[in-house]
């Protein structure tokens, strides 16, 4: 067991977010933790950074997805660029900083790549004996995940780890665990009674979309091209926290004519995601790797639509070459496409078995146990 564990985040995006809770929660269950915090590393900066950081990733997502890809390649330099950006980093980030060097956690668990960078800075000076284990939180990694001072990475795919030994990351110091993921997505819920539960209708194929935890991207696009579909389908739209879009799709859904194929069932924010998945035939939508890992863990197909240039981009890659996705780029033919799909049975059945092949379920409790074993070395 640690005596004190500091799990870092940073809300750029829900993804890093929601893999710090699932690797708490797993602490939580194996009981690894005198005192376990969760913290969001921008509660620690300053005001302008934190919106630097938070909501200008999400407006660049959502209306310049281009300029997000232009610098996930721009910085995507291996070893190179450290100095400067590590120079920016340290301006904004006193508070951190200090909050660490009061705490001294014996371990420090970092699912977003700002913390580690600070903690490895921090380390190299001998200004902290923190022990530091990194999650990188997509199926690729990115230069910006690169530290000189750690104790062990965590991956999600064997390829990743080639890539980070290629790298200079010793084998010894990384683990495929996969990307973690809140542990109720191992519970295996019947299909039928999810349906039931939920309100959906209990024979239609259905199909899940997400806008993500903050409620972006093209969704009322997405499904005004699924109502040209030939199939008939029920479409799960889980709208987050955007209330407006919401209520905008419940306005769709009283105009939608009675012998229209698509039936929509609009979800606020919910807490019951997988839930959903266990209801759902297929998942539309980007390619993070939270949600795709979700997606897998529930063995859901999944039609990847324009994903973000970048590591989604990269993400989808990994994707169709596993086998667990098609990919549309052009939302005027995703109706042919996933008609296509749902006319190939067999096709549809290779796509789910590829799923269990490429999930891990149990990510999060596979890495406090590994942390657990590292613990004494």
């Amino acid at each position: 067991m640690f005596d004190r564990v500091l799990i870092l985040s940073a809300s750029a995006g829900a993804g890093h977010i929601r893999a710090a809770q699932a690797v708490e929660k797993a602490f939580l269950q194996l009981k690894a933790a005198n005192e376990l915090r969760n913290i969001d590393t921008l509660d620690y900066t300053n005001k302008l950074f934190q919106k630097l950081y938070s909501k200008a990733y999400i407006e660049l997502v959502d209306k310049a997805p281009d300029v997000l890809g232009w610098l996930y390649d721009h910085f995507d330099k291996p070893w190179k660029n450290q100095k400067e950006r590590l120079a920016f980093d340290k301006l904004n980030t006193g508070p951190f900083i200090k909050m660490i060097k009061d705490y001294q956690p014996e371990l420090a668990v970092c699912t977003h790549f700002l913390p580690a960078e600070i903690i490895s800075w921090l380390k190299q000076k001998k200004r902290l004996a923190t022990r530091q284990a990194i999650i990188v939180t997509d199926f690729d990694v990115h230069a910006m995940w690169l530290c000189h001072h750690y104790e062990h990475y965590f991956v999600a795919m064997e390829e990743t780890k080639a890539h980070m030994q290629e790298l200079g990351i010793p084998a010894e110091k990384i683990t495929v665990s996969g990307i973690p993921i809140d542990p109720v997505f191992a519970q295996n819920k019947d299909k039928a009674e999810m349906r039931k539960k939920h309100g959906l209708e209990a024979d239609l194929p259905a199909i899940l979309i997400s806008a993500g935890g903050f409620g972006v991207g093209p969704m009322e696009m997405l499904i005004e091209s699924l109502g040209k579909l030939k199939n008939k389908v029920q479409v799960i739209a889980i709208c987050g926290r955007n209330e407006e879009l919401k209520k905008r799709l419940e306005a769709t859904c009283r105009q939608l004519p009675q012998n229209c194929p698509v039936r929509i069932f609009p979800v606020g924010y919910t807490t019951e995601m997988d839930e959903y998945m266990s209801a759902a035939d297929l998942i539309l939508g980007k390619s993070g790797g939270l949600t795709t890992s979700e997606a897998l863990a529930k063995e859901l197909p999944l039609v990847i639509v324009n994903p973000i240039q970048g590591q989604e981009e990269r993400n989808s890659d990994h994707l169709l070459e596993e086998g667990v996705a098609i990919r549309c780029n052009n939302i005027p033919i995703l109706a042919y496409k996933i008609d296509t799909l749902l006319g190939n049975p067999h096709r549809l059945a290779m796509m789910r078995k590829n799923t269990r092949r490429l999930a891990r379920p149990e990510a999060a409790l596979d890495i406090v146990k590994k942390l657990l074993s590292l613990r004494n070395i």
